[in-house]
């Protein structure tokens, strides 16, 4: 009889990403020069996907790779055993040669939970094709309801030692940061401070449908701990100083005090940033969000306290007075479907800064055209795409990165001289405190995104389109933001396919989320493993752009369609 081991009485809290590995069926008839050949191609992948795959805060992924050729049975059940004793969780099969895909592929996969991501990715050879081994290989686990991505990519034929082109390359990259993002967040929790954000139930916390599709917590907290911890000063009392210090330096006379109470409402916002930070840091929290309204700055019932604009607007930028840092994506109104989708848009980006909008004014062609004849501008900028297209003016107190004051790879100092924090306006937040505001620049290119939930299918939805900002002239500009709240930041957004028209009637929720750097195959292929359907209600944008969007996988063309084979998965 064996005996019992004790572990560790101090194991690590913090949760390890899942390492991603890398190996390759095999023929055992092949000749040892294509077993070289299809080991070092094994090489050759891994060490593409190291070199291009992050997560945020520049965290390291470890990717691993077998020398070990699954040829059968007995192989595969060595691999998989390595393979889990170093913690992967994602897997990549990069086969060069046919195989015998029960014998080896899936044996090794029964060893793995159904949803662990799996990519087939090979060369189109012909001498001993693993592209046949590829097609028989997704067509044998699709069939029996497994999902599989494929990569029929280029590399050359012949030669120990090929190497993969850079557009094979880039798409196992967009699709293991996919796998990544769907991994790395299971078992990980976002923390919320008060209930129902304002009474939207566009952005209820679905807690069991979040844990049950993302395997994610959703921690509740009452308002009433910060309260009193901010009564207590539970805070580090010289950390508020050197962040006040730090904030004064850059913004200067852009902060707007006009006594002592500002000044020090001020400092409370700011303390408050330091509390919710390390209370999020003890939960090992990877988002959260605040409802604010009503309770907390609003009501005159009780005692109504400083805006949280400065808070979730540092938590979302890529600094704070510490230096560099990961945007830990934050809500403003306790909003839980829009912290779900700045946190997925934040991973598969590997840390690019989430910006929260109101889905405010939706400007059409003819209305802004007609607002810059009202200001002497007909002439303006005749070819701009706000002029052709219109725009969205999205705005929000509270919540937008700071980094979206200036252009991707703009230094501290260049974003910073681009914002202010002007007084909150007493209508909405009587409890006061200083707003953030600013106006992003144009020619930022990425996703603007919304996710939903639907208790009738129990799916969540994500819709979604290629998104670029525009700037205006200043004058045009300075008036469009005076249609909705000055004081607050303001980015105008135009969608790539969807018309002003359909923009306004298709928005799932009054808040809408964009993350700059995020193509849609990487989301594509997310959506795949997460079970989550893809909304594009766009007339103008077809079904499938080759080289913009990933295949459909054969999983959803067996089954009847995406719809119809997510709402099974979701359902089963």
């Amino acid at each position: 009889m064996s005996k019992a081991e004790r572990l560790a009485g101090d194991p690590p809290a913090t949760p390890a990403a899942p390492a991603i590995g890398v190996f390759a069926v095999c023929d055992p008839r092949i000749d040892e020069a294509s077993r070289r050949r299809s080991a070092n191609i094994v090489e050759m992948v891994a060490d593409a996907i190291a070199s291009g795959i992050a997560l945020p805060g520049d965290e390291a992924v470890r990717v691993v790779y077998s020398p070990v050729l699954v040829d059968g049975e007995r192989q595969a059940d060595a691999v998989a055993r390595q393979f889990k004793a170093e913690g992967v969780g994602v897997l990549v099969c990069a086969p060069d040669t046919w195989a015998f895909p029960q014998l080896g592929l899936i044996s090794l996969l029964s060893h793995f939970p159904a949803d662990t991501p799996l990519n087939l990715t090979c060369g189109n050879s012909g001498p001993k094709p693993g592209v046949v081994f590829t097609h028989a290989a997704q067509g044998a686990i699709s069939q029996y309801g497994r999902m599989v991505h494929i990569n029929v990519g280029t590399w050359p034929d012949t030669g120990e030692r090929p190497e993969m082109t850079d557009s094979t390359a880039q798409v196992l990259i967009d699709w293991c940061f996919a796998a990544l993002t769907y991994q790395a967040l299971k078992g990980r929790r976002v923390v919320i401070f008060g209930h129902d954000s304002m009474g939207m139930e566009t952005a209820l916390a679905h807690v069991i449908p979040t844990r049950n599709a993302f395997s994610l917590e959703v921690t509740r907290l009452d308002m009433k701990l910060l309260a009193d911890m901010l009564q207590k000063d539970a805070y580090p009392k010289e950390e508020l100083a050197a962040l006040r210090a730090w904030l004064d330096g850059h913004l200067g006379g852009r902060i707007e005090l006009r006594g002592d109470e500002d000044s020090a409402r001020l400092d409370k916002s700011l303390a408050m940033y330091l509390i919710v930070r390390d209370l999020m840091r003890d939960l090992n929290a990877v988002g959260g969000g605040f409802m604010s309204q009503l309770e907390w700055g609003s009501d005159t019932r009780g005692l109504p306290l400083p805006v949280a604009d400065i808070m979730e607007s540092l938590f979302n930028s890529t600094f704070d007075h510490n230096g560099p840092k990961p945007p830990l994506p934050y809500a403003t109104e306790a909003d839980v479907q829009g912290l779900l989708t700045m946190l997925f848009f934040t991973y598969l980006t590997a840390g690019n800064p989430p910006l929260f909008m109101d889905f405010r004014k939706v400007w059409e062609p003819w209305e802004i055209t007609r607002l810059a004849e009202s200001l002497g501008m007909a002439s303006a900028e005749p070819d701009a795409l706000w002029r052709q297209r219109g725009f969205v003016d999205g705005d929000n107190s509270g919540s937008a990165s700071l980094d979206w004051a200036a252009a991707p790879g703009a230094t501290l100092d260049e974003i910073m001289s681009g914002v202010s924090l002007p007084q909150a306006d007493p209508g909405y937040f009587p409890g006061l405190g200083n707003s953030v505001t600013f106006v992003s620049p144009g020619d930022i290119e990425g996703i603007a995104a919304r996710l939903a939930y639907s208790a009738q299918t129990n799916l969540f939805s994500l819709v979604w389109d290629e998104a670029q900002t525009v700037s205006l002239p200043g004058k045009l500009a300075r008036a469009v933001c005076n249609t909705s709240t000055p004081t607050w930041p303001h980015t105008f957004v135009v969608p790539r396919h969807a018309t002003m028209g359909e923009y306004k009637q298709y928005a799932p929720a009054n808040h809408l989320h964009m993350t700059w750097g995020l193509k849609p195959a990487r989301l594509e292929f997310w959506m795949d493993l997460a079970n989550v359907l893809s909304v594009t209600p766009w007339s103008a944008r077809p079904d499938y752009v080759e080289g913009i969007d990933r295949p459909q996988p054969l999983l959803y063309l067996l089954n009847g369609g995406e719809f119809n084979t997510k709402l099974r998965r979701a359902n089963r």
